[in-house]
């Protein structure tokens, strides 16, 4: 007998949350979760990761179809608890790689509650109070990093390539005349470090400026643009003819947290204006996707310490923020909060000192005619995306609120101890040397190596002396077993999770140097957790000794 559509809907609303208050159907959506949670629970142990490893077999995934019957809420819960297992959890003290920090409860809150009622923040018609929530976000984000909220503006977006996107975009329309009506005919350059993200070359290659159109300039060896180079290299651009459609100030490479001079690249940026007669003034846009927070401690009394961290903390401290103070001087900042911010994914945010540039990207009113009747703030006349999620900004909003300066400020400090703990470790071994022991982040990028080669000497020598290639290259592929012993090892549930990078760095002759990269973001990391890299490291070397 077949069912009728009647019968399958009703048995499809349990699925629905109940529109109006119903205390039973309450109660069991409640309760959903819980089940869901409890059975998340249950994959725990003591390892850093969901239940056990998985293979993961993409073959088997495309085959996968839809069922002609209607499911069960309970059965497609325990289907989707089971897409976890095999998962690292990143709040691990033991979990060490890249950076991907613990979500707090409030702001797992922040993010569940838009998934409940769906605001669409595309206008306040559509989100109405979650709207008030992102301009509140922005504001209270924008006072920190020093911009003044009653002129500056923001929004939310997909990620922080988003964000550099947005930047670059306004960078364009500032440079080229009529780019939006007449397109791209001679197209402008993207200036960076050759540190910066790769969502520099992403954004020059989406806007259609093409990759050859990416400037990067050299840095030092603390990973920082080389003010001289930077300059020089404005100079090279205007001699051609070329337009600037956005200068990228690095502010915490994802490496090896890195800190280009901010300050100093925008006394070069009007400099160049001025001297050079341009009739635009370059967009300047700072990726501190990683660093923003660190504007908490813009006004900490470092000589009196109040929080009491360790004096080699506050000296990493102090060093990050004699840079990230100068954010203000940015035309626009790239926030993400789902990384030094503690939130889910995604939960980005591209802020603009002069509010008034987002009106640069604005449509007319007669090519939304469906939408917009009401209300002041309609984000999505300007915004790339048109349906845009409450999850991001109530979750910034939640953690804003939770933490306080002091609460990040603490946070922060904690996670940089252990940092620092970790690199007094490897500095203090032989087999080990830290790679940017001048950065000052959670970060730490170090190299292992054979018994009997002198660290004090040999990545010195790597680094600058072509007649060391093969050592340098026979030293990379030692690195990437050393991770592969340590990776396999996790996936076990050993040992602890770290990552490495292909190129820290290039030597001074043209080849990658091979990283291993610690990150340390969970608040429960101590110093026993910082011992487990060491051990692991250990236990790597003791078998390719033996193999």
């Amino acid at each position: 007998m077949t069912t009728s559509y009647k019968d399958i809907v009703s048995q499809l609303r349990t699925a629905f949350p109940a529109p109006v208050s119903d205390r039973l159907h309450d109660a069991y959506f409640v309760f959903s979760f819980l089940r869901a949670l409890d059975q998340v629970d249950a994959l725990k142990s003591a390892a850093p990761m969901l239940g056990t490893p998985v293979t993961l077999d993409y073959a088997a995934a495309r085959q996968q179809r839809m069922a002609e019957a209607p499911s069960t809420l309970e059965a497609v819960t325990s289907d989707l608890v089971h897409y976890l297992s095999g998962m690292f959890i990143w709040g691990h003290p033991r979990a060490q790689i890249n950076v991907v920090p613990s979500p707090t409860i409030p702001s797992i809150i922040g993010g569940l509650l838009p998934s409940i009622y769906n605001p669409n923040l595309v206008s306040e018609e559509s989100s109405r109070q979650v709207s008030l929530a992102e301009v509140e976000a922005i504001a209270m984000t924008a006072a920190l990093v020093g911009y003044d909220p009653a002129t500056s503006d923001g929004v939310f977006t997909f990620g922080g390539t988003g964000t550099t996107l947005y930047a670059a975009k306004i960078g364009l329309e500032k440079a080229v005349r009529d780019v939006r009506q007449r397109g791209i005919r001679e197209p402008p350059v993207i200036v960076c470090s050759d540190c910066a993200h790769y969502a520099c070359r992403t954004v020059a290659n989406w806007l259609g400026l093409g990759e050859a159109q990416l400037v990067t300039v050299p840095t030092t060896e603390d990973n920082q643009i080389r003010l001289d180079a930077f300059a020089q290299a404005l100079d090279a651009i205007v001699d051609d003819g070329r337009r600037i459609a956005c200068i990228v100030a690095t502010m915490g490479t994802t490496d090896a947290f890195g800190l280009d001079d901010l300050a100093g690249m925008v006394r070069v940026r009007d400099a160049l204006v001025t001297s050079r007669r341009l009739d635009y003034v370059p967009h300047v846009h700072a990726d501190a996707v990683i660093g923003w927070a660190w504007s908490v401690f813009t006004d900490y009394d470092f000589d009196g310490n109040p929080l009491g961290f360790r004096l080699r903390t506050v000296r990493a401290l102090a060093g990050t923020a004699r840079r990230i103070r100068h954010l203000g001087l940015a035309d626009s900042i790239g926030v993400d909060f789902h990384k030094t911010g503690f939130t889910p994914y995604i939960s980005s945010a591209v802020l603009l000192r002069d509010g008034g540039d987002l009106q640069r990207l604005a449509r007319q009113q007669e090519d939304t005619p469906y939408i917009f009747q009401s209300g002041e703030r309609h984000p999505g006349r300007y915004t790339l995306e048109t349906s845009r999620s409450g999850s991001g900004p109530l979750a910034a909003l939640a953690n804003l609120r939770l933490f306080g300066t002091q609460g990040l400020q603490s946070l922060l400090g904690h996670v940089v101890a252990m940092a620092e703990e970790l690199r007094e470790q490897l500095e203090g071994h032989p087999s080990t040397t830290v790679l940017n022991g001048e950065n000052f982040g959670p970060v730490t990028l170090f190299r292992v190596y054979p018994e009997g080669v002198d660290t004090f000497a040999v990545p010195e020598q790597e680094r600058t002396d072509p007649a060391s290639r093969e050592t340098l290259l026979a030293h990379n592929a030692y690195n990437r077993r050393i991770f592969e012993r340590i990776q396999a090892d996790a996936l076990q549930g050993h040992g602890v999770v770290i990552s490495l990078t292909d190129c820290y760095r290039e030597t001074t002759y043209g080849e990658p140097i091979v990283a291993l990269k610690s990150y340390i973001l969970s608040p429960f990391s101590d110093e026993h957790q910082v011992k487990a890299v060491l051990d692991s490291i250990a236990k790597a070397r003791r078998a390719l000794a033996t193999a």
